[in-house]
């Protein structure tokens, strides 16, 4: 049964009178995290909102789910719109809905998380934002609407990830050191790691193999190495 224009005989309204409520439904929208890792640190690409009462602000690309559209495609589509990426880890975080979240109008939110393994696969921003930029998370600016709590919560959940899965991959590029993968960890966590510890259990599951390559430079030859599988693995990391 539909309830829209639903007619409702309100209290000490007499008979012949009816008074009419609309019940207006809550608008779907994603929004999307995005992290990349540069000049060691953990970034989050934001935009900057171009019109309606939150103009100037920043916030997570994102927009209103399109009627038929599922939600990980409407999610994938305001990406590239808004970074040009055609293809990234994506994964759903959490519902968002709090009534008040969006001063115009009644918005329940889905956020997503993105990972890249550089800053410059960015390469475009959409007409609808005045600029886009990249932000170190512990340094955001103020943020549009609740992004700031969007931003909290998918800080956790990469940093959880990362112990129980091989989410790193999608971090680094298709072939890297393994000084690189310890770095990685440590910026992620934000924590020193025992290093010996480090490359003993990482080696003994058999996620890596090492590349008949090795990366030259001012110093001493490193081994290249390259995950085995960059599909998402559920695996006791640390």
């Amino acid at each position: 049964m539909s309830y829209d224009n639903v007619a409702l005989a309100e209290p000490g309204v007499g008979r012949g009178r009816v008074a009419v409520r609309r019940h207006a439904r809550p608008k779907v929208a994603v929004d999307t995290v995005l992290f990349a890792i540069d000049q060691a640190r953990v970034k989050a690409y934001l935009v900057c909102l171009r019109w309606g009462p939150s103009a100037g602000k920043w916030a997570f690309p994102g927009g209103l789910v399109r009627d038929g559209e599922m939600l990980d495609e409407a999610a994938r589509r305001e990406l590239r719109e808004s970074t040009g990426l055609e293809d990234c880890y994506l994964e759903q975080l959490c519902s968002f809905g709090d009534p008040n979240r969006d001063p115009k109008a009644h918005v329940v939110s889905v956020a997503y998380l993105a990972l890249i393994d550089r800053t410059c696969a960015v390469h475009s921003c959409s007409p609808k934002y005045s600029n886009g930029q990249w932000f170190e998370v512990g340094h955001l600016p103020e943020l549009a609407y609740d992004h700031a709590e969007i931003a909290a919560y998918a800080v956790r959940r990469l940093k959880s990830k990362l112990e129980y899965t091989n989410i790193a991959c999608n971090l680094l590029p298709p072939s890297f050191t393994f000084a690189q993968l310890e770095e990685l960890y440590g910026i992620v966590l934000g924590r020193v790691l025992d290093r010996r510890n480090f490359r003993r259990r990482i080696l003994a599951m058999n996620l890596l193999k090492r590349l008949p390559l090795e990366r030259r430079g001012n110093h001493r030859p490193a081994a290249l190495y390259a995950f085995r599988q960059r599909s998402l693995q559920v695996i006791e990391m640390l």
